[in-house]
């Protein structure tokens, strides 16, 4: 069985090591969120949303192939614990497409790129390692501090 502990994952995210076919990287000295950059993104966001609907694809196809049949408790249990997980991870990753989608949405309107609060540039340091950020850096450090405020009320 494979399960989310045995899935190669080269950055962190679940996204693809090599989403660039040419080398290509977004740099300073262009223009921000230009045709390039955009492009760039659409494709790094695309690739990594079809690499979690093909893992989602064989964890669908090992629940109708493997069934739970183990005759010893201990090993039933354990089998059910990993797949427990990876469901789990199959839900995260199905709530990561919706935010996957959004930044393609955002890339075709236009705001891609930009903070939903304060209207600036995000890094792109923070897009490539985030590229469904959706704030500056400074800008979700200010939104987890209120928020943990507002916990502890």
């Amino acid at each position: 069985m494979a399960t989310a502990f045995n899935r190669v994952d080269n950055s962190g995210f679940g996204m693809p090591a090599n989403d660039a076919d040419d080398g290509y990287r977004p740099g300073p000295d262009e223009p921000f969120m230009g045709p390039r950059q955009q492009a760039y993104f659409r494709n790094k966001l695309q690739n990594w949303k079809d690499a979690i609907l093909r893992e989602a694809e064989v964890t669908l196809s090992q629940l109708q192939v493997e069934p739970l049949r183990e005759a010893d408790l201990t090993d039933r249990a354990s089998s059910e614990t990993d797949w427990s997980i990876e469901l789990r991870t199959r839900d995260r990753q199905r709530k990561l497409i919706s935010k996957i989608d959004a930044a393609l949405r955002r890339i075709e309107e236009g705001e891609y790129g930009y903070c939903e609060v304060t209207g600036e540039p995000i890094s792109l340091g923070r897009l490539e390692a985030r590229p469904i950020a959706t704030m500056t850096v400074e800008a979700q450090e200010r939104h987890e501090r209120n928020e943990k405020v507002s916990r502890e009320d």
